[in-house]
């Protein structure tokens, strides 16, 4: 709805990472349990309080001309589409999302004890990376729930990891969409809130 509104206005009150094989699609269904809504995905925890960064950067290229001082046109050159957050587990869904692949075993003939290996080189780690958060509108109380998801990307970052006796350690991730080969999209919000509807 056009012009000012209160009950538009969102805040990620509690929000939620999800990781998946790449080209999962982002559930559509929205039932009494987010668990079963997100089956096909593995939970990634508890995150940082400052949540989600979501960032888009277009480069435009400008088209000057000699009849006039300012561009006349601009062709897109590229697109930078990232989300930036901290994990607080370390598991063995996180660390290898966080090194960038790899899996976690155990150590034959030790009970209780694993092992994770960092690859000499980097490797293509291509997953899919879906974020959920619920609000609840100012005028009425009714929860809505955003859930934005990214088929195919990759960690393309890693922050430092500060092992401190006053803090706890956290795995910083810089998480960027790739494109698909069939054209498909590079990401998508899916939305149970009434905000939308045809008016």
């Amino acid at each position: 709805m056009a012009g000012t509104n209160s009950s538009e206005i969102r805040i990620a009150g509690v929000g939620r990472l999800y990781v998946a094989t790449a080209g999962t699609d982002v559930p559509t269904t929205f039932s009494t349990d987010t668990a079963t809504d997100w089956a096909s995905w593995k939970n990634l925890g508890f995150t940082s309080g400052d949540g989600v960064t979501f960032s888009k950067k277009d480069k435009l290229e400008p088209v000057d001309v000699w009849q006039a001082v300012s561009p006349v046109h601009f062709v897109y050159s590229d697109r930078d589409l990232t989300l930036k957050f901290s994990l607080m587990q370390f598991n063995e869904d996180t660390l290898p999302f966080f090194m960038g692949g790899g899996t976690v075993d155990a150590v034959t003939g030790s009970t209780g004890v694993y092992k994770y290996d960092i690859a000499d080189r980097p490797f293509a780690d291509v997953r899919a990376l879906g974020l959920e958060f619920t609000d609840v509108k100012a005028s009425d109380g009714t929860a809505v729930t955003y859930r934005f998801g990214i088929p195919r990307g990759q960690v393309t970052a890693a922050d430092d990891i500060k092992l401190a006796r006053k803090s706890a350690a956290q795995l910083g991730i810089t998480f960027t969409a790739m494109a698909s080969a069939d054209g498909s999209a590079l990401a998508g919000f899916v939305m149970k809130d009434s905000a939308y509807a045809a008016s």
